[in-house]
């Protein structure tokens, strides 16, 4: 019998190759639920796109049929107008209000922590829950909540979600609603690493509330808000189910966005190669935005 010598080389490359492989082990389930339940869809899905998909006839090539048909649909080019008037309304509502509320309640005090929790419950509260919520309390009668309230002022019931002029509006009232907090325990995260003593000196100094917040709260929660505007801007271009359960896209179409298109393309007009090609270009719109931000997040940050 022969002795393997192990010397202190080996034993260590052998530790640091353990050390290597093991993060890898624990992220394997999760990549391969994504690669199974995200990667290998998106990638069939973008196939799809260049094809007339015919179930049980065979799919035919069409190349770039697909997206040329979808950008030049009037629909869809309505429908562009909507989802930006409503993405940039309720990513600059969300982060205006959840600024405001993280200003308002930041603090250590129990009852601010029990009025955190409470604020926060649109968020883990499923958009259709919510959804359903707020269409009753648009309800179009007396008998809905924001009109009853309108009755006590002598004000005529208003048909929020009924009306062309008021429906976008209203679907953005929501999404702001539901964003807010979302944005605001971000921004509380930033708000807990500024020195107080910056505060106390400032006060100290005689320094107005509205030169402390912007020569001390801002600059510190610049990273947050970077991080806020980033996910809003995302969440904007893909907003569907605030619209899907209010209305629908209705009335007449002036609350249809890109994702309600898409879902009416594949799921009521059976479409699949269109709606794959609206899919895609919203992702490829999605990934073009998220660079951009990011570039201009890290530039201001350089700067």
């Amino acid at each position: 019998m022969t002795a393997t010598v192990t010397t202190p080389g080996r034993r260590r490359a052998r530790i640091i190759g353990r050390r290597a492989v093991l993060p890898w082990l624990f992220l394997a389930p999760g990549l391969l639920l994504a690669l199974v339940f995200k990667f290998l869809p998106m990638g069939k899905g973008v196939w799809l796109s260049f094809f007339d998909v015919r179930p049980f006839l065979g799919d035919q090539w069409v190349g770039l049929d697909n997206y040329t048909r979808v950008l030049t649909d009037h629909r869809f080019q309505d429908a562009i107008g909507h989802t930006l008037v409503l993405g940039v309304g309720m990513s600059l509502g969300g982060i205006l209000v959840g600024s405001a509320l993280a200003l308002l309640l930041e603090g250590q005090a129990r009852s601010l922590k029990i009025i955190r929790t409470a604020v926060f419950l649109p968020v883990v509260t499923a958009t259709a829950v919510v959804g359903e919520m707020w269409r009753l309390m648009y309800y179009p009668t007396s008998d809905g909540l924001i009109n009853s309230g309108l009755g006590l002022l002598g004000l005529g019931p208003v048909p929020y979600l009924d009306n062309p002029d008021t429906a976008l509006w209203a679907t953005m009232a929501m999404g702001i609603w539901m964003l807010a907090p979302y944005n605001m325990v971000i921004i509380l995260a930033g708000l807990a690493g500024v020195d107080r003593s910056l505060y106390e000196a400032a006060a100290m100094d005689g320094v107005s509330l509205w030169q402390r917040l912007r020569h001390i709260t801002l600059p510190a929660i610049r990273p947050a808000l970077g991080i806020v505007l980033t996910l809003a801007a995302i969440r904007g271009l893909r907003v569907f189910t605030e619209v899907y359960v209010l209305t629908g896209g209705g009335p007449a179409g002036s609350t249809d966005v890109w994702m309600t298109r898409a879902y009416t393309l594949g799921f009521t007009r059976n479409d699949i190669g269109g709606a794959s090609a609206a899919s895609v270009v919203l992702l490829c719109v999605t990934l073009l935005l998220t660079v951009t931000v990011n570039y201009l997040r890290k530039r201001g940050d350089v700067r």
